[in-house]
């Protein structure tokens, strides 16, 4: 009896293993060439080349430090704004690049910085597309452009060791002294300290490099590649409609909050409420794609946070949110305040495709300002090891 069993178990293991070499498993990934998607509801049909010369902005995921980094780790990073042609979108804002550090070097003395070298090598878009590319990104300065910076700061050194000593020289000897030798007290103090300064600048080391997550980061491109230009309404992010309100984004800003940290939105809002709901600001809130609530920040335009919006009630107003990375999607969500479900929510990114480009450079500039390629500041201090 217990034979058989064995020998049913066996066949019954043989033919279903057999049944799956032919068909793949539901929930499984084969290898194909073709889109499940269909191409039409995504693309126009139309064709764009991914020039050489363009420049894609992203976000690392992960922290690049030049003190911990090793080369040839291996990073992935996102596309923080939509890449555009003559004739549409080519690379839409969330798609994945694939990078690897190239080259690393450590601070050195003489003031010369550490700096990082990046290479990426495929993409992912959000519909599932690998494009392979070549670009490359570099912290490292023009060889004219960084020694001219080292030569400033170590004039500074040498001056402010020069002004020292002449201080000096007045506080040790004073002016009888000086008068008397007719200023050569002054001028060997000034001798002396500037000589000092320039010995510090000779061993003062430049600063070491740290890419965070949301730091902006530039990527050029070094190959042309041929890509499909999306249809606008195949790019839009889902919303959450309530009968009745309706809210319109008319201006996205990005901003510094008041210690100079480029992390806050500010929404330039209307509001229609002709629904059966109350609406406060203090069920409002910011929320990105991983579920993150951001409340309205209190270095902003407070009137909305501390308003309600009964039916019938028509606003418009201003209100910022301090988040943790500004390169993220958002949305604009109110919440039942019984329940707390989301009433309705307002996709951002929709929006920010209708502002001016006016305003884009704004925000772009803002977003730069997070690229801190001497984050620790070694500057500021002089370091000196023997």
């Amino acid at each position: 009896m217990k034979r058989f069993l064995a020998v049913a178990i066996l066949l019954s293991f043989l033919i279903v293993n057999t049944s799956s070499a032919a068909e793949p498993l539901k929930g499984s990934v084969s290898e194909t060439d073709n889109y499940t998607q269909d191409n039409s509801q995504l693309f126009t049909g139309k064709i764009e080349t991914l020039n050489r010369k363009d420049v894609i902005n992203m976000t690392v995921s992960q922290v690049l430090d030049s003190t911990i980094s090793s080369e040839g780790d291996e990073f992935f990073a996102e596309v923080t704004d939509d890449v555009y042609g003559d004739k549409g979108i080519i690379i839409p804002k969330g798609t994945v690049a694939h990078g690897k550090l190239e080259d690393l070097t450590s601070a050195k003395r003489m003031g010369r910085n550490a700096t990082l070298e990046l290479s990426f090598d495929y993409l992912v878009t959000p519909d599932g597309r690998e494009i392979p590319i070549e670009g490359r990104m570099t912290t490292k300065l023009h060889p004219v452009v960084e020694t001219a910076k080292i030569v400033a700061q170590d004039v500074g050194y040498t001056a402010a060791g020069g002004a020292v000593g002449s201080v000096m020289a007045l506080q040790w000897l004073g002016w009888e002294a000086a008068i008397a030798s007719q200023g050569y007290t002054i001028a060997g103090g000034a001798a002396i300290g500037g000589a000092i300064g320039l010995g510090a600048s000779l061993i003062r080391k430049g600063s070491e490099v740290l890419i965070s997550p949301g730091d902006q980061i530039k990527v050029k491109i070094n190959t042309a590649v041929d890509l499909p230009v999306y249809k606008p309404e195949a790019l839009k992010q889902d919303e959450l409609l309530y009968d009745g309100l309706k809210i319109s984004i008319n201006n996205v800003k990005h901003e510094k909050d008041p210690f100079g940290n480029a992390n806050t939105i500010t929404l330039s809002l209307l509001i229609s409420n002709l629904s059966d709901k109350t609406l406060s600001g203090f069920e409002m809130a910011l929320v990105n794609d991983y579920g993150v609530k951001f409340s309205p920040s209190i270095f902003g335009d407070t009137k909305l946070m501390f308003r309600q919006i009964k039916p019938g009630d028509r606003v418009i107003a201003n209100v910022s949110f301090s988040v943790d990375n500004i390169n993220r999607k958002f949305w604009l969500t109110f919440f039942d305040r019984k329940t707390g479900d989301p009433i309705t929510k307002i996709s951002v990114d929709n929006a920010y495709k209708n502002i001016s480009k006016r305003t884009r450079k704004k925000n772009e500039k803002v977003r730069n300002s997070r690229m801190r390629k001497n984050y620790r500041k070694e500057d500021d201090f002089m370091q000196m090891d023997f």
